[in-house]
């Protein structure tokens, strides 16, 4: 099936990631990486702010009680709704001079997921971890090189991960009340198709994989593991994917274009922007991080 990308915002982002789609105020957050920024985009209007962070920003996520959660080189804290610091609430369990932090989001039992990017690349080096109600940070997986594509699907039984350098998709069985099982492989993927990057599932329970340096995005299904479609992007690098609009079928996808040469870039100009493309299946609202 063809469909139009669209062009939404030309962000020119280093390392867009972590699109999130606010349902109350019907914006699009997203943040660049290496800026380091959190960005706030408001499609109706086209107004764009930007809000500073002082170190890497790799993920965040909306809180109940307003502002954001965000996982930063440091660790996690606790941020206003203009992206200012409240408090510290967690250090980097991992080692923060060689891994900071890259995907992640909300559960929907409130809890924030965030993983890390092992840097030197020479082993499994970065973790997965989980930010409860109390605030206080635990890791949920090791033996990962860079933590991404954490989504859950909407029955709540499971949770699934991928690794992009190592080419694989794991998913977790869950229990009622949201903890993790023994992972299982669910698939893997050919780098000459794009490694699995930032993901997000949709009311059916597929799920949506941007593939970087695939130029393309990919559905795949919750029973058979097998790519049932595909968009086609105007940008090779792809990071992640979120579900947005009134009927949440809009999907926003960032992309990057760090480390690029210019010979590339002026093959893919739009390498950073923010691009958008209407979707048959609503995706699901994002939980909000709930403190107690």
């Amino acid at each position: 099936m063809t469909r139009q990308v669209v062009n939404v915002l030309s962000l020119q982002a280093e390392l867009g990631e972590c699109p999130l789609w606010s349902m109350e105020e019907q914006v699009l957050w997203c943040v660049d990486i290496l800026a380091p920024a959190i960005h706030r985009f408001d499609p109706k209007s086209g107004e764009l702010q930007t809000f500073p962070q002082a170190e890497e920003v790799g993920c965040i996520g909306l809180r109940e009680k307003g502002g954001l959660i965000a996982a930063l080189r440091s660790g996690v804290w606790l941020l206003d709704a203009q992206g200012r610091p409240e408090r510290k609430v967690a250090d980097n369990p991992g080692i923060a001079s060689q891994s900071r932090f890259n995907d992640g989001r909300v559960d929907p039992w409130g809890n924030f997921w965030c993983g890390s990017l092992w840097e030197p690349q020479d082993k499994n080096g970065a973790l997965l971890c989980r930010v409860d109600s109390s605030l206080n940070i635990e890791v949920m997986a090791r033996d990962i090189k860079i933590s991404n594509g954490v989504a859950f699907s909407p029955d709540r039984r499971w949770m699934y991960h991928s690794d992009t350098p190592n080419e694989v998709l794991w998913r977790y069985p869950l229990t009622s009340d949201g903890e993790p099982g023994p992972r299982e492989l669910f698939r893997r993927f050919d780098a000459k198709g794009g490694l699995p990057d930032g993901a997000a599932v949709d009311s059916e329970g597929f799920y949506w994989s941007a593939q970087f340096d695939g130029g393309r995005i990919v559905r795949i299904g919750p029973r058979s593991a097998e790519i049932v479609d595909e968009i086609v992007l105007p940008v090779r690098w792809p990071t992640m994917v979120a579900f947005g609009g009134k009927d949440l079928k809009t999907l926003y996808i960032t992309s990057s274009r760090e480390d690029r040469s210019a010979e590339e870039l002026a093959r893919y100009p739009q390498s950073g922007d923010i691009l958008a493309v209407e979707v048959e299946v609503a995706g699901v609202a994002e939980p909000r991080f709930i403190e107690k």
